[in-house]
């Protein structure tokens, strides 16, 4: 028996177009890599193409670009594999997530293993037509991706742990470009870091009913109803070192009004987020792609002009 059976409707989406178009096969591996939410691949592939941008003295290149595309469409699957063989036994527990396809029985344990190996030899592919020092810096964040599910279970912070995951793309599009790393990479780094620490304790918000039923932590359980003013705190750390990193990078003013507007974004969702609402969370959660995508704008136009 589930131990919330009063908790909200499944994660998993009816009739998306995995449901529509994808062979019957298919159809549960697609939703364990969670192909049919792509807001996770938007927030690991923004860094990269930030970083990828930064570094390019112009247009950023096309293959590149849709390399880190591919890459992160793979690893946000395998990282999502991973939390789901991890987590199996929480997620049968609770109503929202009793329906994935480990619990639910649509995969096996060991088919999921297969699966991860699966994508991670695909991601390897990718890895592979980056330079030396790219690839290796590629392999590290293998590390960050096996701890992070297990964070949860001993820390209130495990939204830092996906911040220093979810955020590696920030140091490697650069090292793809460059073959080394900088200043400015480091500093676009921890101003992802500090972003993934307030949207994902927005996220969080949703979860915390369940979270304490099965003993899991968050920062949305550490801040509870002082949330925001935690949240006003990693969002403004996130805009000085997004201004950092211009500076770093000598960028014209064209970042810095790409900046100013995303910081208005980030503003709005403060000023509007209700955490005890999950799908005011939900959505406030999913407009951090527009703020990646202005930032990439103010990037790309900056690069440009200069």
């Amino acid at each position: 028996m589930m131990d919330n059976p009063d908790s909200s409707a499944t994660d998993v989406p009816d009739e998306s177009w995995i449901d529509r178009l994808a062979p019957e096969g298919t159809r549960p591996y697609l939703r364990l890599a969670r192909v049919d939410r792509p807001i996770g691949t938007w927030l690991l592939l923004l860094p990269c193409w930030w970083s990828l941008s930064l570094a390019s003295p112009s247009w950023p290149d096309g293959k590149m670009l849709v390399l880190f595309v591919i890459g992160s469409l793979v690893m946000r699957g395998a990282g999502c594999t991973v939390n789901d063989i991890v987590d199996r036994e929480f997620d049968a527990r609770v109503a929202r997530t009793a329906a994935r396809p480990i619990p639910s029985g649509q995969v096996s344990v060991r088919q999921a293993v297969v699966f991860l190996g699966f994508q991670l030899l695909l991601g390897l592919v990718v890895l592979l037509q980056f330079n030396a020092f790219a690839i290796g810096l590629g392999i590290g964040s293998l590390v960050l991706i096996v701890l992070y599910p297990f964070m949860k279970r001993i820390t209130y912070w495990p939204q830092l742990f996906l911040g220093l995951t979810f955020n590696w793309g920030a140091l490697l599009g650069w090292a793809a470009v460059k073959g080394s790393l900088g200043l400015s990479a480091a500093a676009l780094y921890a101003a992802g870091i500090f972003w993934t620490l307030g949207y994902d304790t927005i996220y969080a918000h949703q979860d915390k009913e369940d979270d304490i039923l099965i003993g899991v932590k968050s920062t949305a359980l550490k801040f509870g109803a002082a949330t925001g003013p935690w949240l006003i705190g990693f969002y403004a750390i996130t805009v000085c070192l997004l201004a950092m990193t211009g500076y770093l990078a000598e960028m014209p003013w064209p970042y810095y009004l790409a900046l100013g507007i995303g910081a208005s974004q980030l503003a709005w969702q403060i000023r509007t987020v209700e955490i005890t609402d999950p799908k005011n969370c939900l959505a406030k959660f999913k407009s951090n792609r527009n703020f990646g995508l202005i930032i990439l704008a103010g990037i790309v136009a900056g690069q440009v002009m200069n």
